[in-house]
């Protein structure tokens, strides 16, 4: 119920995606908690917690105070205060789960950040703030044209306007520092509103658009992730991925946020693994480190000189041939510690596993192509005549 399409109509049924999921304009789920005390109840003599969790537009959330004697539930449009005017926002939490939420940001009960909640809107306001959050499309394209006419070097990625229509923010990314005095003066007249610019970054513009990865799941950042943690090359590097840039940039361009989720099991696990600069001395010769399994802890080495033939070892027996090297004893050769045979550049790894899918041919959803014979016919009467 975070949208204009997923408000009441007439008879009170829910419009638009019904509460089912995402409907695709403002991403109900953006954010969401699972209130697993909402069923609980209170133990004797204890009052509900009076701060609730307040949701607008896309991602941003507040907590605000309940004034003496108002009682909402989850879902219920709400009048904010703010500066010069009200807001309208839709409470996401309720109950002692706010407590834990407003403890996990570091937010204290008299906090500045915590305002109040002045009373429940009524159906004049949200008509009123439905038809603010219609035209947001429109003032968006124009502000753009607007923009793009100055000369600025910035994306406006959103509009957001206040429940009270007096004021609207726009969100805008850019690389470098950006003077916007002339905009905002031109914006100011042409809308004739209060006007804010805010800078977000990549990753936050990503947040607030929302969308699907290549995993085929909604993005992190705009479901439930809020620590945008800075994300290097070398994530990929202890995972042993290849440095494709298409495949580890997500929709904002920057590296991908799932890359750190693993990389301390990655961490963990590499430590009983030895250096690549590490070489394995041996009588035939000197074995260079090619590549390395960590799952099934398995390393490949090839002889200096010999870069076609690869040698597979385990992770037991590499460590055991580190160990003599350091006591100045060499091994006779790699093949005394490998269970399978050599590779070489000719030869592939065994077959695993086999797709029986993939074995099947596709062409057999085409039609068979029919027998051009009108080419073989023309040419055996242009023999015949020729021979007439």
């Amino acid at each position: 119920m975070g949208c204009a399409s997923c408000a009441s109509n007439g008879n009170g049924a829910p419009r638009g995606c019904k509460s089912n999921g995402t409907c695709g304009t403002d991403s109900c789920n953006k954010l969401t908690v699972f209130d697993w005390l909402g069923n609980m109840e209170l133990p004797s003599g204890k009052k509900p917690f009076s701060i609730v969790e307040v949701r607008f537009k896309n991602s941003r959330k507040g907590f605000y105070q309940l004034p003496a004697g108002l009682a909402v539930a989850v879902g219920d449009p709400v009048i904010t205060e703010m500066d010069n005017g009200y807001d309208l926002g839709l409470v996401t939490l309720t109950g002692e789960l706010v407590r834990f939420q407003m403890k996990k940001k570091n937010i204290t009960e008299d906090s500045e950040e915590v305002t109040a909640i002045l009373r429940k809107a009524n159906q004049t306001e949200i008509d009123k703030w439905h038809a603010y959050r219609d035209k947001e499309p429109e003032v968006q394209k124009r502000a753009r044209e607007i923009a793009m006419g100055l000369g600025l070097e910035m994306k406006l990625s959103d509009v957001e306007f206040r429940g009270d229509g007096k004021k609207a923010t726009f969100y805008y990314t850019a690389e470098g520092r950006v003077d916007f005095r002339q905009l905002i003066k031109d914006m100011a007249q042409a809308f004739s509103i209060r006007i804010e610019m805010r800078q977000i970054g990549l990753r936050q513009e990503a947040s607030r658009l929302g969308g699907i990865g290549s995993c085929g799941r909604e993005l992190c950042c705009s479901t439930w992730l809020t620590d945008y943690r800075s994300v290097s090359t070398a994530a990929a590097r202890y995972q042993q991925l290849s440095l494709n840039p298409l495949k580890l940039a997500g929709q904002c361009g920057k590296l991908k946020c799932c890359l750190n989720y693993e990389l301390d099991a990655y961490r963990s696990a590499l430590k009983s693994f030895p250096k690549a600069e590490v070489k394995l001395e041996t009588e035939k010769g000197i074995g260079v480190f090619q590549k390395m399994d960590i799952f099934k802890e398995q390393l490949w080495y090839a002889y200096k000189g010999e870069w076609m033939h690869w040698h597979q070892l385990s992770l037991e027996a590499v460590q055991e041939i580190i160990d003599k090297n350091k006591k100045k004893e060499k091994v006779a050769s790699l093949e005394e510690y490998t269970d399978q045979k050599t590779l070489s550049g000719d030869e592939k790894d065994p077959v695993v596993f086999e797709n029986v899918v993939g074995q099947d041919n596709l062409n057999r959803f085409d039609r068979p192509k029919r027998p051009n014979n009108k080419r073989k016919n023309k040419r055996k009467n242009n023999r015949r005549r020729n021979n007439a």
